[in-house]
């Protein structure tokens, strides 16, 4: 079985790509959650966020972000001396904000709604032939890059964007080779 070569050998990449990865997601708590996990990998590897998401997840009240949009000082200090997550402190805090941006855009128009618009509702189907023709960022990725920080969110920079519009399938890149690749392209 063919997969993107981005994946290795690794069983909890493995799982990742083959039953997450570039599959449509519309549930505004699930994305909110993964764009804050992307924020958490800048500078990091991808694999490293996917091995500690469990404790992400209990870190941060499971992503809810109406608990975590009242957090203050005493959570920040507590989530520092957590060594099951990334421990720094401006993502963190950017967390906390990010959580009042998305309630402000969700009250407003629904988060899901709010990024979906910018692909007409349906994912980009793109049809890479190897992973060097893969962008890391696009002028798509930039706009809503820009948006969201005119939002109030921090650590979603145009990069980290494209990787959580590929992450939560709004753009299938999927290799052509790549066995999930034509099974992605028929979930829009």
């Amino acid at each position: 079985m063919e997969r993107c070569g981005w994946v290795g050998a690794d069983p909890i990449y493995e799982l990742y790509h083959d039953t997450e990865w570039g599959v449509p997601e519309h549930d505004p708590r699930a994305l909110w959650e993964k764009l804050i996990l992307d924020g958490f990998q800048a500078g990091l590897s991808w694999i490293t966020i996917l091995r500690k998401r469990d404790n992400f997840r209990a870190a941060f009240a499971g992503f809810d972000p109406e608990i975590v949009a009242n957090w203050g000082e005493a959570e920040v200090a507590r989530l520092l001396q957590d060594a099951g997550i990334i421990r720094h402190r401006g993502k963190i805090e950017a967390t906390i904000g990010n959580a009042q941006a998305y309630l402000r855009i969700r009250d407003a128009q629904g988060f899901d709604r709010f990024l979906w618009d910018y692909v007409g509702g349906a994912p980009i189907q793109n049809h890479w032939a190897s992973l060097a023709e893969v962008p890391t960022e696009t002028p798509l990725s930039r706009q809503i890059s820009q948006d969201l920080k005119k939002a109030g969110f921090k650590f979603c920079g145009p990069t980290i964007v494209y990787a959580f519009m590929q992450a939560v399938g709004m753009v299938n890149d999927h290799v052509v080779t790549c066995h999930c690749h034509e099974g992605v392209s028929r979930l829009r």
